[in-house]
Parts: structure tokens; sequence; C-alpha cells
């Protein structure tokens, strides 16, 4: 099995999580000119777990022993399996909800509103259960990423009242894209802990803990959870979307090749981040890796801004803000990485 053996190595790991994590939503925007976020969701979740199918089988069976993929899994208490796998479902509430207002409100809102939610608050929690790092670093990083939050969506706010609009219409499009974000961003930080707390991270050791899981097969169980509770959450957003008429299942099908393999990719992307975020956290701790990888609210902004254009028409000051949260977040995520020094 591959792990990380060192800080250094851990942060460059949190940076690719980062950019996996902050650009995912790239393909849902990219599917979203001809296909519902609801149908797209299905192939993204088929792509997260196909990623932890193809990691474990390889990767995470490396040297063969009683760290490998298929060995661990058959030994890891029921506890432990249930714990990732509720990990898995809380994620995919919060997710869902993401996406929802990624087609409402656009990737440079959704992400810094309620994936920068979640940093905070998943912070707090992974520290808790796992105390590693810098507090005063760690905290004071946290505190200028809440201050980032607040200028965009103070930014959010003035692009909207200047166009009348935000996907939906007027102040209800507003409220409708932010309420959204911040519900995913409140869920959205408990599932990591729900995956840490089940993983054995003394690598050096001959065998993992008795009951207890590598970064591998705690990541496969959480996709399955993810994999189950989509057929009642997906389900649910389908037959009352956020905007739109109401849509079945057989949509799902009449989609081409090509739209169907765009959702996977997505899903590809975000499983390759989250897979090599949970082996970082060996070196870097549950708090700073889970915190690492969610400045991919940084990433999706970006892209949100120069690429796709969503704050295109908003008076300068959106403009100042903007640029105020991205400072902001810059500096409170390098204070999150010398917090783990």
């Amino acid at each position: 099995m591959y792990y990380c053996s060192n800080y250094a190595l851990a942060v460059a790991f949190c940076v690719v999580t980062m950019f996996c994590w902050g650009s995912w939503g790239n393909t849902q925007k990219l599917a979203g000119k001809t296909w519902r976020y609801e149908l797209f969701y299905w192939d993204y979740v088929i792509g997260v777990v196909l990623f932890a199918i193809a990691s474990g089988l390889t990767v995470g069976s490396w040297g063969g022993g009683e760290w490998s993929f298929i060995t661990n899994l058959k030994q890891a208490s029921a506890g432990n399996l249930g714990s990732a796998f509720l990990g898995g479902i809380v994620f995919n509430a919060a997710n869902i909800l993401l996406a929802a207002a990624i087609s409402i409100a656009g990737m440079s809102v959704a992400f810094p509103v309620g994936i920068g939610l979640a940093l905070v608050l998943g912070v707090v929690v992974n520290y808790v259960g796992a105390p590693k790092g810098d507090p005063v670093m760690l905290f004071g990083g946290v505190a200028l990423i809440v201050a980032a939050i607040l200028c965009n969506a103070a930014a959010y706010r003035l692009k909207s009242g200047n166009s009348g609009k935000s996907g939906d219409s007027g102040k209800s499009g507003v409220g409708k894209g932010i309420l959204l974000s911040v519900v995913c961003g409140v869920l959205m930080a408990f599932f990591y802990r729900f995956i840490a707390r089940t993983m054995d991270m003394d690598f050096a050791a001959a065998a993992p803990k008795p009951g207890m899981m590598t970064p591998y097969s705690a990541f496969f169980v959480f996709t399955l959870g993810i994999f189950a509770s989509n057929f009642v959450f997906n389900a649910i957003a389908m037959r009352h979307p956020v905007s739109g008429e109401p849509i079945t299942e057989k949509e799902y099908f009449k989609g081409g090749f090509p739209i169907h393999l765009v959702g996977v990719l997505g899903g590809l992307i975000w499983g390759l981040g989250n897979g090599i975020n949970l082996v970082a956290a060996g070196k870097a701790g549950s708090a700073i890796s889970y915190g690492l990888g969610q400045g991919a609210t940084l990433v999706s902004a970006l892209w949100g801004i120069l690429v796709w254009r969503e704050f295109k028409g908003a008076p300068k000051n959106a403009g100042v803000l903007n640029l105020a949260m991205f400072v902001l977040f810059l500096i409170g995520l390098g204070l999150i990485i010398a917090a783990g020094q």
C-alpha cells in the first residue's frame, strides 16, 4: 500500500486535492448547457465509485500483506464500516445541495459560501476529534477564511441586485442560492470525520490495528454510502427541483455517451482529490488535511469569475470584494499550512 512519508509531500497532496475539489464543478457547468444537474450527478457518483475501486486495487494493494485493500476490508469492524458508509451518506446530501447551488448561483458563489463554511466548521470538528497542529495559527487561518466568505456573499448580493437575477429571479434567486450553499456547508463539515476516525495512520506498523481501515478501504466504503444514498437523495432532487420542471429517471437514458462521460470525468476528478487527501491525513493530521483540501473554494471561485464570467456586468464594488476574498483566503490557507509545521 502506498502512503505519504513526510509533511511536505502531504501538503503537496492537499494542494492537488484543492485543485481537484475546486475543478470538478467545471464538468457540471459544461454538461449544464444541455443536461440537468440532477442527471449529471448520477454519472458523477459513478465516477467517484470507479476511482475508489481502481485506487484500492492498484496503489492500495501494493506490497500485499495486512495493509492491502482486500485483506484490510475483510478484517474491518462493523462499526468502522458503518461510520465510513455514513460519511458517504452525509457527504452526498451536502454535495447534491452544492450541485443545486451551482446550477442557480454559479461556482464563484456556491463554493466560497458552501465549501468555505464547510472548511471552517470541518477544521473545528476534525481538530476536536484528532488535535494536531498549532491551534492559534490554525484557527487564525480559519477566521480569515470566514471573512473571505462574507466578502464573497456581499459581492454576490451586489451582482444580483445590479442584474435583477441570479439564475432564478431577483432577490428570491439570491436567497435560494446562498441558503442552499449554507445548508450544504453545515452538512459537508461533518462527513470527513466519519471517515478519518476509521483509519489507522501508523503505517510503520506490520499491520493495521484490528478492525481499523486503510485510507483506500475507508474511501471505498465511503463511496458505497454515496452510491446507495443517491437513489434517495437524487430521486428527491429530480422530483422536487430547485429550478425547472420535475424530471424522471427515464431522462437519464436519453443522454448520449459523451454527456455521460463528462459526468463520470467530474467524479474521477473529485475522487482523485479525496483519495490522496485521505492518504495525506496520516502526516498532516485530519484537520489540516481537510482544511487545505477545502481551499478548493479559492480554485472554484477563480474558475467561476475568470472562465465562466459569472460576475460579468457586476458593479466595481463586487470586484473589490472578490479581490479581498482571494487575498483573505490565501493568507488563511498559508496559516493553516504553517500550523502543521
